[in-house]
């Protein structure tokens, strides 16, 4: 979530065994609000709706901080990206509709650390380019996921999500990307969604991050709207993204915001 660069930077920290423990509760609890949601999201409900059951849930059930809030001025608790909204979805009074798809984005803050994930949701049954592109977004995160382990470097994440997005004729977004997560909502490294093999930070244990692709079923083009967040396809075309906090471990790595029983 909130893929735009801190305005100063807080470097690249490697977790300790205790700070690990923390985010791995933080992660639960995102993947726990996606969980709740869900059934919630249904033709005719707003996305303020879904702002508001998810902050109250978070503030009341789980006792956590919607990191999103307030942060660098985003009004709401959970970002909603509907068809070709590509992210930073502002929840409003616009009604879902049958064919919508939606991400909704997550982040909670508990005791000092962030979990951060989202995931893609359909109302009824959506237009196939917009079942496709939350297919191959979905693929991209996981094969994505699939390069991480100590020794590889950002630009193979990036290369082989680009590979994967283009070989099925859809675009990666540019402009936006995952990054480094902790107790800061955004930390370095930042993480690009193309690239080349070999290039940038070597992965080591006790990095992590967030991979979160955004692909377009057109062109990769974007536009920011005039209130400053939602960022939308130039071309309208439909736009899908999930997203997952990583840890590098010394054999591969930890999705910590993979719901408890889940595989990928």
């Amino acid at each position: 979530m909130f893929q735009k660069p801190p305005k100063k930077s807080v470097g690249i920290t490697l977790k300790t065994p205790a700070e690990i423990d923390k985010m791995r509760v933080a992660g639960r609890l995102a993947a726990d609000v996606l969980d709740m949601i869900g059934p919630y999201v249904q033709e005719g409900v707003t996305t303020e709706e879904l702002d508001r059951i998810c902050h109250d849930y978070m503030v009341n059930v789980q006792q956590v901080i919607p990191a999103p809030l307030n942060y660098r001025g985003f009004p709401k608790s959970i970002c909603t990206s509907v068809n070709h909204v590509i992210c930073h979805g502002i929840p409003g009074p616009k009604m879902l509709k049958k064919g919508d798809i939606i991400n909704i984005d997550i982040t909670v803050i508990k005791d000092g650390y962030h979990g951060d994930t989202s995931r893609m949701f359909a109302v009824g049954t959506p237009p196939i380019a917009a079942q496709r592109v939350s297919r191959i977004a979905y693929e991209c995160l996981c094969i994505g996921i699939g390069v991480v382990q100590p020794g590889r470097r950002l630009g193979d994440i990036g290369y082989a999500i680009q590979k994967h997005a283009e070989s099925q004729h859809c675009s990666v977004v540019r402009e936006y990307c995952g990054h480094g997560i902790g107790r800061e909502f955004h930390e370095d490294p930042q993480v690009l969604h193309y690239g080349k093999p070999g290039d940038g930070l070597e992965l080591v244990p006790g990095l992590t991050f967030t991979i979160e692709p955004m692909i377009n079923a057109g062109k990769r083009h974007v536009k920011l709207l005039p209130d400053g967040w939602t960022v939308v396809t130039k071309d309208h075309s439909p736009s899908a993204q999930w997203e997952h906090t990583l840890l590098v471990t010394e054999t591969g790595c930890e999705i910590l915001t993979l719901p408890p029983g889940r595989t990928l």
